[in-house]
């Protein structure tokens, strides 16, 4: 459910129940440990740079290092 105004969604507990279903499923956690400075200084700035998210950059820099590998 959408509420004009909000940037959260709310979820039924339902929905809820299913999201954790389907993470436990269907994906795999990585857990990567970095010095904050590190993180802070370089991870979040290049993936601002990019206008990505932490995420994304994460993903991207893994995909290109696979793709230039080949």
């Amino acid at each position: 459910m959408y509420m004009k105004g909000c940037d959260k969604v709310a979820y039924t507990k339902e929905q809820g129940k299913y999201s954790v279903e389907y993470a436990k499923k269907k994906l795999k956690r990585i857990p990567l440990d970095v010095q904050k400075e590190y993180y802070d200084e370089v991870i979040v700035k290049e993936a601002e740079k990019r206008k990505m998210s932490v995420r994304a950059f994460i993903l991207s820099a893994i995909e290109e290092k696979i793709e230039n590998n080949k």
